[in-house]
This record gives structure tokens, sequence and C-alpha cells, in this order.
């Protein structure tokens, strides 16, 4: 069988696109390695109807939903390949599996790669965030830090202001600012700390405080940084998908109709999109998943001579 559409990542933003397809009547086939990216929290917030519920809740709820459309295929699986011949699109999975399909949604989001700072994985999305509109709330009024592993540290600053008046900007070795650039950031109330973060206390995931290389301990509840992010899955190496840079990393590269350099093939969600939410997520399904059914409807031999 030659699917419509194969959306490979089934997280908010591929079961967004997955939802409109199927309300196309088009057939759909989902493959999702279940790894989506807060994973490591345990509660979703900013996102309407679900504020405060769970990240497995929210896509229980949508994979439940999408079983009501005949046409839509919900399957768990790695792909490892996948490639276009004569305008189809064939995707091969890590247990042997072969799959085909008219159009090719990438809805892989992407990997955070975090600063080298003992103690930050294990408290990432419970202590540490990146967000300040996902989990600034429930840290308000409390002790906050900034860690600066990148320039974007002062613009995160200005933002998780509004959440605390007690906030401090940490440095990792090699890091630093110009009193230029810190300057309108003192002025309201922001202090920036010279000694270099060594590591970070408490009793994991909770947060107690940042450790500094003279051994001082300031207290801090809750750690804000901004990860640098890369594509999470090889098949957009493969099928030699642009990518441009950001200042939080590399994305995929799209016209304003979600599609990448390579006809057919969409990009859904954080892979190639910015700024980075679950509501984003979700919009950007939709409307990748129109797109690739607009280009059925209205461009259905456009592949046949790629």
């Amino acid at each position: 069988m030659i699917h419509d559409v194969i959306i490979i990542g089934g997280s908010f933003a591929g079961l967004a696109a997955a939802l409109q397809l199927g309300r196309a009547r088009r057939t759909v086939l989902v493959i999702d390695a279940g790894q989506p990216r807060n994973r490591f929290a345990t509660h979703a917030h900013g996102l309407l109807g679900f504020d405060g519920a769970s990240p497995e809740t929210i896509l229980t709820t949508a994979r439940n939903q999408l079983t009501h459309y005949p046409t839509v295929s919900l399957q768990t699986g790695t792909v490892t390949t996948a490639r276009r011949d004569s305008g189809i699109f064939t995707i091969s999975t890590a247990d042997g599996e072969s799959h085909t399909a008219h159009r090719l949604i990438l809805a892989t989001g992407v990997s955070d790669i975090l600063p080298d700072l003992p103690g930050l994985g294990e408290r990432w999305g419970q202590s540490v965030f990146h967000c300040p509109y996902c989990h600034g709330y429930e840290v308000r009024d409390e002790p906050l830090g900034i860690l600066a592993a990148s320039p974007m540290a002062l613009h995160q600053a200005r933002l998780v202001r509004d959440w605390t008046s007690d906030l401090t900007v940490f440095t990792l070795e090699g890091v630093s600012f110009t009193d230029e650039e810190t300057a309108p950031l003192t002025q309201g109330g922001i202090r920036f700390e010279s000694r270099p973060v060594t590591a970070l206390t408490g009793d994991a995931p909770a947060l107690t405080g940042v450790l500094l290389n003279d051994g001082t301990v300031v207290p801090v509840r809750g750690l804000f940084v901004a990860s640098r992010v890369t594509p999470a899955n090889p098949v957009i190496t493969q099928l030699g998908i642009d990518l441009t840079e950001n200042p939080m990393g590399e994305m995929i590269a799209t016209t304003g109709q979600n599609e990448t350099s390579v006809p057919g093939v969409f990009s859904a969600g954080d892979a190639g999109n910015m700024p980075h939410s679950l509501s984003l997520a979700i919009a950007n399904g939709f409307m990748a998943g129109v797109a690739a059914h607009r280009s059925l409807v209205f461009e259905p031999a456009h592949l046949t001579a790629a």
C-alpha cells in the first residue's frame, strides 16, 4: 500500500498534522519512537485546555481521538532510513519494516544539547528549564538563575525578570559579558555573577543552589538555560534537506507552506519552527498537514520526475 502521507514523529506536531489529513480522508501512517522532547517534564503548561496536564495525558488523548479516523494508522517504531525514487518516498524502520508514501512530513523534533555541567541533565525539565512561558509561573517569586551558555542568556534574563525579583545570571568557564551588555539588565535589578559555575546542588531533580568555583553556593530554586538544538533524526540528512542556523542551533529550512528544500517533504513542529512551545508545535503541525494535503490536491504529479 502506498500511503498518501507518512508522518515521522507522533508527538504534538505529528499528531496535529495527522488529524488534518485524517479529516481530509487521506491515508496517513504515523510512526513514532516514543521520545517526545518534553518527556522529562511531569507537567505541561500554557496549552489551552490542558494547562497543568502531563505531556503523556495530552498525547494519549490525541491518539485516542485519532482512532476515530479510519484512514489514520499509528505505529510505534524508529525510522532509520528514507529515500525518494520516482516521486515515491520509502522509509525503513529499525525492526525491518518498509513503507511508502506520496508525501512525507518530518515531525521528528529536536535534541537539546545541554552545557557540560555536573547536575544539569538530571534536573532538565524539572528544575532546569529552557522556556519561562512554559515553567516560569511554577517558580514565581523564588530565587532564580540564568545559566549563560550563549549570548541568548541576556535575552532570556530580561524575560525571566517578570517572574521574580531575585534573579542572577551565572556564567560558565570562558563565558563573559561586557559592562555595556549588562548595564541595561543590572539597572533593572538583575545580578551578574562573574565566578564560573562548577555544579548544581540539591537532591535531584530538585535544585537548591549553584556551586561556584570558589566553593560558594548561591541559593537558587530554578535555573533557565537556552540549550542548543539539532534535528533529532538522521533521515533529514539522508534526504538532503537544507538546514538553516539560528541563535539556538540548526533547524530545517522551510517555505511559508512548511515545505522543505526537497519537494514533497514537509516539516512540522520544533525541527523547522521557532520559537518552541506545545501550542506552536500543534499549530505548525496543523499547517504542515494542510500544506501536504493541498499539494496532493493541486500538485498530484509534481514529484514524478524527481
